[in-house]
């Protein structure tokens, strides 16, 4: 929330500001715009010879152009100060005075950013002071790796890249930056389930961070009805394409704390068909707690499964490519014909890549 003072000097008695409240308040009078709150603040001195005291209508307009250049300030825009006495239809001066009562709101806040004149765009730009802001190169970067990731249907996937570019791109850049991805954009392939599940995915998260119950109704890939289960769900995880919930099978109905094995299952959060998030809670011991990370580290394709040890010999070029696959593993040993490598992995996932690196690879346990 954004919120700067306007000291109004004068005998405004009975003035009533935009959102109808009386200025006959200390403090609290306020008008809202956007995202922002401006707080318009009143202080009792005896009437001032101005070309304002007998037409109080003007303090009203005063604040709403204020208001105006503010918002447009802070969306990036370049302000000068003829062309909007121009818009307003007063004189320079009137805007000028506005842009210095901008100009000491920013001086209070400097973390907000520094209202400075720009020569170069002859007019008046805000130069934003957060280091907790993204850049135009990070926000770039992270709405290729969305478009990438192929991970959403289309109408899921573009609002969140438009908000995030009008959000956290300056005006002044809104263009170009929507101009690089807008090709992406074009020729973007939806995943072929065709299904929205965003929302789905919050309410799991929820059960997840709230550890309760599940019960789903999930499709398998060979078996055209769906079977039910009874979770504990315990994360979420993306691979390839595809959102994933990682969970424990509850032993029954009965104990619904006994997990069934001691790994957790592999669901893809777009095969579930049906879900119920139960007002039961579920027991994990802090020493037995469920690490997404740690447990990302050892997982192949997503296929769950008992923790196994295995060891291989690199034949390849690219060691970085296999240490990168495999975050866990470790060199053994390196000659002129490979690097023996050996690494933890969860499941049989680790087996399809194996097979599929042909005579770079050979599999020694």
């Amino acid at each position: 929330m954004i919120c700067f003072t306007i000291l109004i000097t004068g005998d405004f008695s009975g003035l009533k500001s935009t959102n109808n409240t009386s200025f006959n308040s200390e403090i609290d009078n306020f008008c809202r715009i956007g995202c922002g709150t401006i707080y318009v603040q009143k202080e009792k001195r005896s009437p001032l010879t101005s070309a304002y005291e007998s037409e109080p209508a003007y303090m009203d307009k005063k604040v709403e152009r204020i208001i105006n250049i503010y918002n447009r300030i802070t969306n990036g825009e370049v302000i000068s100060k003829s062309a909007e006495a121009e818009r307003f239809g007063v004189n320079v001066r009137s805007i000028q005075r506005d842009l210095e009562d901008i100009r000491a709101y920013f001086a209070d806040n400097p973390e907000s950013g520094k209202l400075v004149y720009d020569r170069v765009k002859k007019g008046y730009v805000l130069v934003r002071m957060d280091k907790s802001a993204l850049t135009n190169s990070e926000i770039l970067t992270v709405c290729k790796i969305l478009l990438e990731s192929r991970s959403l249907v289309k109408e899921e996937m573009y609002p969140i890249i438009d908000k995030l570019v009008q959000c956290c791109v300056p005006y002044g850049n809104l263009k170009k930056v929507r101009e690089l991805i807008s090709n992406e954009k074009y020729h973007y392939l939806e995943p072929h389930h065709g299904k929205a599940f965003v929302d789905v995915m919050w309410d799991i998260s929820s059960a997840v961070y709230e550890r309760r119950l599940m019960r789903i109704h999930y499709r398998k890939l060979k078996e055209s009805d769906p079977v039910t289960r009874l979770i504990q769900p315990v994360g979420i995880m993306f691979s390839e394409y595809y959102f994933y919930l990682c969970a424990y099978i509850s032993e029954s109905e009965e104990n619904p704390d006994l997990p069934k094995h001691p790994f957790p299952t592999i669901y893809r959060i777009d095969r579930i068909d049906e879900y119920e998030i139960l007002d039961e809670h579920f027991h994990v011991p802090y020493s037995e707690r469920f690490e997404e990370g740690e447990f990302r580290k050892r997982i192949q394709f997503m296929f769950g499964g008992e923790l196994r040890r295995i060891k291989f010999k690199y034949k390849g070029l690219s060691i970085e490519s296999v240490l990168d696959r495999f975050p866990t593993a470790e060199i053994l040993s390196h000659d002129d014909n490979g690097w023996v490598i050996q690494a933890e992995v969860y499941g049989d996932g680790v087996d399809i890549w194996l097979r599929g690196q042909g005579d770079i690879i050979e599999v020694l346990e």
